[in-house]
């Protein structure tokens, strides 16, 4: 059998461990391991997932992830999200659709500091969905700004996907982060776009909320203030080179634990808990990075990277042609499976065709954050949506996903945006000290 037939069968044992739901990293280190033995001997597969488990896992960049997840459970468990959709809604909740367009704009905030997408969908829907309910909105139009929202978490920085993206591609963390600025910010606003046209197309959907005064949007401003400090600080001191990422992390988990607990708004005998959460989930991400370096070495002896750009480039679709090519079978996968694993999975074949047709690299990583962005709201896996559905027991799925399907065409229009104009993504990372 040739290496590049066992590389094949590889993929697709993969693919089915992924079906199966077996969890990512264990799938990638399971299936690269067995396909070093096969091609190249145990002595080599044992030396290959001692070495890279060692080198991926004490690489310094990595103290990255425990941090930002630090300082995303911390805020989470003091109510910071609240006070960032109040403040949100203290000064649009009295538009058509003003809750709605709040909890875009409290996801894209409380982004800033979790990172994941999951967690923001969850920590932002349990505040909003109530509020939105009780004034009447649409289920469709609530439950899915809160989805869509959501996605927000790992496009704007801190982003696990961007950090993910980094190690794979060996790109600057700090170059990333700051690339996803923009494009977040387009995107939230193209989701306020799209719920603006939902209601006014169906008043009733978004009804108007109550009025705020001046000194009531102030007061919710102010106290939402402590944490948009903390990541102005954090991510601020990555763009002029105050920090690097991983100082920025320290800084952000560090401010956001003294908020915390100086004001009462964690007790320390949570701590534990929110700390057990922490390692829960930077272990997870760290079985995912040490099955890729394992799983990424076996697809190189495979040779299946180089045969594809290969038979790509005798497409003669072009640059932009093959680009378009691998966004869409992006965007198809992402229908089925997880987006960080579809990341890690593709990255080692697709990163070596798109750095040979002369893309920047930087860019790519935000377009490749994107098109995970639409998986996570895609049928029929969707992540986010069912996410969503455990906050709202009482909506259909179909009631959620229908309410989806606006702020998917946003993506789409977001994506567009950037494959048409590459310094959305480009510009601020170019300015960097």
């Amino acid at each position: 059998m040739s290496e590049t037939l066992i590389g094949v069968w590889g993929i697709v044992a993969l693919f089915l461990c992924l079906v199966a739901r077996l969890p990512v990293g264990m799938a990638l280190l399971v299936v690269g391991f067995g396909g070093i033995w096969v091609i190249d001997g145990q002595r080599t597969a044992i030396a290959t997932l001692s070495s890279e488990t060692y080198s991926s896992i004490t690489a310094y960049s990595l103290s990255i992830i425990p941090l930002f997840v630090l300082m995303g459970n911390m805020a989470g468990a003091a109510g910071y999200s609240q006070r960032l959709y109040e403040a949100a809604y203290a000064w649009v909740g009295r538009l058509r659709g003003g809750l709605a367009s709040s909890t875009v704009l409290g996801c894209a905030a409380f982004a800033a500091v979790s990172g994941s997408s999951v967690a923001t969908a969850v920590t932002i829907g349990k505040v909003a969905l109530p509020e939105m309910k009780r004034f009447g909105y649409a289920d469709g139009l609530a439950t899915g700004s809160v989805a869509a929202g959501g996605t927000l978490g790992i496009l704007i920085p801190p982003s696990t996907g961007f950090v993910l993206y980094a190690i794979l591609t060996e790109e600057s963390i700090g170059k990333l982060f700051i690339a996803g600025i923009l494009p977040g910010i387009l995107l939230s606003l193209l989701f306020v776009a799209v719920i603006l046209t939902v209601t006014s197309i169906r008043p009733e959907s978004g009804p108007v909320g109550p009025s705020t005064t001046g000194s009531e949007k102030m007061m919710a401003s102010l106290r939402s203030l402590p944490l948009i400090g903390v990541i102005l600080a954090s991510i601020g001191g990555i763009y002029l080179g105050v920090f690097t990422p991983v100082e920025a992390a320290g800084v952000g988990a560090t401010l956001v634990s003294l908020l915390a607990l100086g004001t009462g708004a964690v007790k320390f005998r949570e701590v534990p808990e929110i700390l057990l959460e922490t390692v829960t989930t930077t272990a997870m991400l760290y079985l995912i990075i040490i099955g890729a370096h394992v799983f990424g070495p076996f697809l190189a002896l495979t040779h299946i990277p180089e045969t594809l750009a290969l038979q790509l480039e005798a497409f003669g679709l072009g640059p932009y042609g093959t680009l378009a090519l691998i966004l869409v079978g992006y965007v198809i996968l992402g229908m089925f499976f997880d987006g960080l694993a579809m990341l890690v999975v593709t990255m080692p074949v697709v990163f070596p065709i798109i750095a040979g047709l002369g893309f920047d690299p930087i860019w790519f990583g935000v377009i490749c954050v994107v098109v995970i962005e639409m998986g996570l709201i895609t049928p029929p896996v969707g992540i986010n949506v069912f996410v969503v559905k455990g906050v709202a027991a009482g909506v259909p799925m179909s009631t959620i996903f229908r309410g989806v399907l606006p702020f998917w065409v946003a993506m789409a229009v977001c994506l567009a945006l950037l494959v048409a104009f590459p310094q959305i993504a480009l510009f601020l990372p170019g300015q960097m000290r």
